[in-house]
């Protein structure tokens, strides 16, 4: 769910923390979202100023600050969202909450993020990072053998330690920069660049690419409606927070995602730096 990532990153870092289905029929789900997405791409396009050059730190910073080209239409669906999210969503984390315990959260977070572990071992292959993809795909191994299927997460105590990524880093990684923010429909902050991760995830889960009514299927309507459940219920107290006491919440949850993703981006150049030792080849990274 890319609402939550931008509700994960902060806790970590001392502040905020904002970590921000499936349409019967194969062609009609892939024909919406590449649908969307082209809608998307031309209408960023159109409207992105260029950039000024990195060198110039102050007016670069300030560039990826507001480079909202989009932000009436990105405010508007804002709006949405948090429409649906007061009288869906969080109605639905709050009695999750009342009827389970923290632990059993925790390991429901474990589960569906070992369901995701190998995506991430394809996009840290893709960005040329092996030891990356070598650590994410013993993470998938260990716990989902060791770790019951994932209920639990021996691996991080065996120094396999979690690293996230995805396809919009991936594409940061080989040299796209962000692009334009963009606020989707459902699916909450992103950016031009990151959209691009909504399909290709699509295309990288099996559950997804079943046949209706098959028992794979159904598991992944069952897992997808369960992590969205759980991620929402982890930041209860933190999006009322941000919404009851930020001056503008629309311009502080876009700082925030901003912030989670280069923080993200930070962490995989330095393990490859760490593991290559600047060596030849490595990859290129944009913001």
């Amino acid at each position: 769910m890319i609402f939550g990532r931008a509700v994960h990153w902060a806790r970590r870092e001392g502040g905020y923390k904002v970590r921000v289905n499936h349409v019967k029929g194969f062609k009609r789900r892939v024909g919406q979202v590449l649908g969307l997405g082209a809608s998307l791409l031309a209408i960023g396009l159109s409207g992105c100023a260029t950039p000024p050059p990195k060198s110039d730190t102050a007016d670069y910073q300030a560039y990826q600050q507001l480079n909202d080209p989009l932000e009436p239409t990105n405010r508007t669906f804002f709006k949405v969202n948090n429409t649906l999210d007061k009288y869906a969503m969080k109605p639905v984390a709050k009695g999750y909450v009342a009827i389970t315990t923290q632990p059993i959260r925790t390991h429901v977070g474990y589960f569906t993020d070992n369901i995701n572990e190998p995506a991430r071992t394809v996009n840290f292959m893709l960005s040329g990072l092996p030891t990356d993809a070598g650590t994410s795909l013993m993470r998938f191994l260990i716990n989902s053998t060791i770790g019951i299927g994932g209920i639990f997460d021996p691996a991080s105590a065996l120094g396999y330690k979690e690293t996230d990524t995805d396809f919009g880093l991936t594409l940061a990684v080989w040299g796209f920069s962000s692009g334009p923010y963009l606020y989707l429909p459902v699916f909450g902050p992103s950016g031009l660049r990151d959209f691009w991760q909504i399909p290709v995830q699509f295309f990288a889960t099996p559950m997804e690419l079943a046949p209706a009514n098959t028992a794979l299927n159904d598991f992944g309507y069952a897992e997808g409606g369960l992590h969205l459940i759980n991620t929402r219920a982890q930041y209860l107290d933190t999006i009322d927070q941000i919404n009851a006491t930020a001056l503008d919440p629309y311009a502080t949850f876009r700082s925030l995602y901003r912030q989670s993703r280069d923080s993200q981006l930070q962490l995989i150049r330095q393990n490859d730096l760490q593991g290559a030792n600047g060596a030849p080849g490595t990859p290129y990274y944009a913001h």
